[in-house]
């Protein structure tokens, strides 16, 4: 009976976001462009469908993050992470979309993640292109490694976590403290190593970030497909649940 009144007292003086467990979305992209065929068609997103997703966060209320905010999330009443993988050149879409959707009270800014030894490489992002959009904060550089191996096959990790971030911090001049693990494929072992580097990992396990109080849950974050055929209704109901 006394366990029963102290939940009630609990839940009577703890304030309700404390209760509440927040639901931080974060959203994988790979290539804002139309599709002409080649390649895997649900990588794509359109411009179109691009712009009208963010405008949706924009007109209900959503702040768009980076890493290095990672600690704003419990202040914010609806964070949300928009990042990219692979580096393609047609991300700069997406960038040029959100710079025209910026204005006093929406700042938004979304993360990309490069294969260091795949920039300048054809369809992929140039050094050049990097730091013009770094130096602007709406884009954040962060590490894909650097080559895209899965991380569990190689003995050597050095190169593909330390190297690859010592290199974009190079070309971007700013810290790189997020890896996103190629393929999503990650191990313990993966992970001890990717902790001396970096301050969170990302994998493509399909779920909102809830705290958990884990050891190490930051380098183990979920994240949601947006994918061609995502509507703006299954948009919506994605970073809801």
């Amino acid at each position: 009976m006394f366990r029963i009144v102290f939940i009630l007292l609990l839940m009577i003086c703890l304030p309700g976001h404390v209760l509440a467990q927040q639901k931080v979305p974060i959203l994988i992209y790979h290539s804002i462009d139309e599709y002409h065929g080649l390649g895997s068609k649900e990588l794509y997103v359109t411009p179109e469908n691009f712009k009208k997703q963010m405008t949706y966060l924009k007109n209900h209320g959503y702040t768009l993050l980076t890493f290095e905010r990672w600690q704003e999330i419990s202040k914010i009443k609806k964070p949300i992470f928009i990042t990219f993988d692979d580096g393609y050149k047609n991300n700069r879409n997406a960038f040029e979309i959100l710079q025209k959707l910026t204005d006093d009270h929406f700042k938004p800014t979304a993360t990309f993640f490069v294969i260091s030894d795949f920039v300048g490489n054809k369809n992929r992002l140039s050094q050049f292109e990097l730091k013009e959009m770094a130096a602007t904060g709406v884009i954040s550089v962060q590490s894909h490694t650097a080559t895209h191996p899965d991380l569990t096959k190689v003995q050597n990790l050095q190169y593909e976590l330390k190297d690859s971030k010592e290199r974009i911090e190079k070309i971007t001049g700013k810290p790189v403290i997020a890896l996103a693990y190629p393929y999503g494929d990650f191990n313990e072992r993966v992970g001890s190593e990717v902790k001396k580097y970096y301050s969170f990992g990302l994998t493509t396990t399909p779920a909102l970030y809830t705290e958990k109080g884990l050891k190490n849950e930051l380098l183990f974050l979920p994240r949601i497909y947006i994918k061609y055929s995502t509507n703006l209704d299954e948009f919506a109901d994605l970073i809801n649940k």
